[in-house]
């Protein structure tokens, strides 16, 4: 189940909040619980007994890392967790990579191949096993004590506002609201989450659907049929439709935790707006980022290291394992070495060309750096990716008829104003008003009625077209 579907909007949203909100206090985290479980079954029913078995002998891994007395013992408990975590997600999600390509180097050899029986992706599992590390980690490092309660351990991981596509919530920054959302629990923040969640909604539905339309379409034509004008419009289509697909669903994640009580942490700071690829991953997905920064960056050195070339090395072997999180494939992982290539590059030298040459040229070579990126993560192959590059600097300007229609070019100029929005000073004062401002009465009839009007036209785009793609759904 994902938050733009009609199931979840028509059925599930209103059936979970109209009982959370009758619950007593004392009984709402239970409700949640419930709930959050019936809302991971619904979609993959057999792996929730996986994620249940696993956060239950996690829990009491760091109950005994916690209440040991002798370093060594902590050390045993902290690996044995960690080894749990990992191991289940190499096993899901990586397995049938590493099968393949040692089949295909004994196919080489003219050897058999390791017979094998492809495992099935669990929905989030890259996301809840994040989360579960942190918590590890954090009560060993003694930043936060765990939990006493069995259930709200389950709590803190299954809680489906964020289980799917995140953000990903570190266990201190949301341990304390488990316990008591007394301060977060107003009527202030029910309606200003429920503004978000719906323009969240339709950013997703109305602008990444639209956006994923076009690209697909570009994207699955034969490569020596696209034109360079056709490649460049594919890729910025792909690049918008990533965008407002994450962090449409980001938002309608954070107006959910707010309507019951949650502050999860932001997870998207107008990324397109960065004046380098620096700035790009201190904006995108940015829960993701502070992760590889506290828990793999740091822990390697960080800044802190002796020489340059194990600074520059540290930054791109980072990339090269978030790229590597995104997916099990080669695509995925050139795409993590791309972006650590340009990071080391500016740390060398290009940040101070980027000073020189100003914002506004700064940002546009950016965002072509970016988009090219993209390429690779939305290729099927890496063959593909290559010669869809070389698409966009070969000068066929050629263009199809009717392969774009007007609702294409109206939403494709709706993305570009968005992406760009906070570029300038009354952009990013506008977008604050919206997102961080409690209104007064007359604020909240106006904010009320475009919520009902987007929330509205989504679920009429949704139930009227099959086509409601989400990108983040397999990680």
């Amino acid at each position: 189940m994902v938050f733009s579907s009609v199931i979840f909007l028509v059925y599930f949203l209103p059936a979970f909040l109209l009982l959370y909100f009758l619950t007593p206090t004392k009984l709402k985290n239970p409700v949640l619980l419930l709930s959050s479980i019936f809302f991971y079954s619904w979609g993959a029913p057999k792996f929730i007994f996986a994620i249940l078995a696993t956060t239950t002998v996690d829990f009491y891994f760091v109950k005994l890392l916690h209440n040991s007395e002798t370093e060594k013992k902590r050390k045993l408990f902290l690996v044995l967790s960690l080894c749990l975590n990992v191991g289940m997600l190499f096993y899901f999600k990586y397995c049938n990579f590493f099968i393949e390509n040692v089949n295909h180097v004994l196919n080489a050899l003219g050897m058999h191949e390791v017979s094998w029986t492809k495992i099935i992706l669990p929905i989030g599992i890259s996301f809840y096993t994040f989360e579960s590390i942190t918590y590890v980690v954090d009560v060993y490092r003694r930043i936060h004590k765990p939990l006493n309660n069995f259930w709200q351990y389950q709590l803190y991981i299954i809680l489906f506002p964020k289980l799917i596509a995140g953000p990903i919530v570190r266990y201190h920054d949301i341990a304390d609201q488990i316990t008591d959302r007394s301060a977060n629990d107003t009527i202030d923040n029910k309606l200003t989450g429920f503004y978000r969640f719906c323009l969240g909604l339709a950013k997703k539905v109305l602008i990444a659907n639209t956006m994923a339309s076009a690209a697909d379409s570009v994207f699955n034509i034969p490569i020596d049929q696209v034109s360079t004008s056709m490649a460049w419009v594919g890729m910025l289509a792909y690049t918008f439709q990533i965008y407002f697909d994450f962090s449409g669903y980001s938002d309608m994640a954070l107006g959910l935790g707010k309507m019951i009580g949650f502050k999860f942490p932001e997870n998207f700071d107008n990324p397109y707006t960065s004046g380098s690829i620096t700035e790009f991953w201190r904006r995108w997905h940015m829960t993701l980022g502070n992760w590889m920064k506290n828990y793999l960056y740091i822990p390697l050195g960080g800044n802190k290291v002796d020489s340059k070339f194990k600074l520059y090395f540290n930054l791109w072997l980072v990339f090269l394992a978030s790229g590597f999180w995104h997916g099990a494939s080669w695509t995925f992982i050139i795409w993590g070495v791309y972006h650590g290539f340009w990071l080391v590059m500016e740390r060398a030298f290009l940040s101070k060309v980027y000073e020189k040459i100003g914002r506004i040229p700064s940002t546009i070579i950016c965002f072509v750096l970016v988009a090219i990126g993209w390429v690779f993560f939305r290729a099927e192959s890496t063959p593909q990716a290559m010669s869809f590059v070389k698409k966009l600097f070969l000068f066929d300007f050629s263009m199809p008829q009717r392969l774009f229609d007007r609702e294409f070019d109206f939403y494709f100029a709706l993305a570009i104003l968005f992406s760009f929005f906070a570029s300038f000073k009354i952009g990013r004062a506008i977008q604050n008003k919206v997102y961080y401002t409690n209104y007064n009465a007359f604020g909240n009839l106006i904010a009320t009625g475009i919520a009902c009007i987007l929330f509205t036209l989504s679920l009429a785009s949704i139930t009227s077209s099959g086509f409601n793609p989400f990108i983040y759904f397999r990680f």
